[in-house]
């Protein structure tokens, strides 16, 4: 039997999708040379409780911030015109789309809304239940009711995650 796995697709593709049944979107920001980023998808993206949650919330967009992938977003059309196939595995110039996003570490998670703008971009390697709090905020649109980073805080400080390690 094939193992699980989170249904990764292209941002045209899930921007296209999100047009005909609006849904979050969620876009795992990494670089080919990036450790933390391998870490992230050995240990937290191939997690089942991770996977099944996002499947169910999320377009899920794996994304390539020093790849040539073109992407059309907001109206605007992003590449990477300074692209070398030669440094495919190595340091590459940064796409436009992740510039566009602010992206300036590795692996960074991103968060879209329904309309595909911006909720937020989180730094760094994440665990299943590190990541889980964030996933269920947006999701369950816990985000919408809190107006404070003291709000934030407490939300927090109480959540417990479910998800298995």
């Amino acid at each position: 039997m094939a193992q699980k796995q989170i249904n990764w697709m292209s941002m045209n593709d899930a921007l296209a999708a999100q047009a005909e049944n609006p849904k979050l979107i969620f876009i795992d920001m990494y670089t080919n040379w990036c450790g933390p980023c391998k870490l992230l998808d050995k240990k937290t993206f191939s997690n089942t409780d991770v996977i099944d949650y996002m499947n169910d919330n999320y377009y899920a967009v794996k994304f390539n911030a020093e790849g040539d992938e073109p992407v059309v977003y907001m109206e605007n059309e992003f590449g990477n015109p300074n692209y070398d196939p030669a440094k495919a595995t190595r340091r590459n110039s940064q796409h436009q789309f992740a510039r566009h996003l602010s992206i300036r570490a590795y692996p960074t998670v991103v968060f879209l809304n329904e309309k595909g703008e911006l909720l937020t971009a989180l730094k760094s390697y994440r665990t299943p239940q590190q990541l889980e709090v964030y996933l269920k905020l947006f999701a369950e649109g816990t985000y919408l009711k809190l107006k404070t980073q003291e709000e934030f805080n407490t939300y927090t400080e109480n959540f417990v995650p479910v998800f298995k390690g």
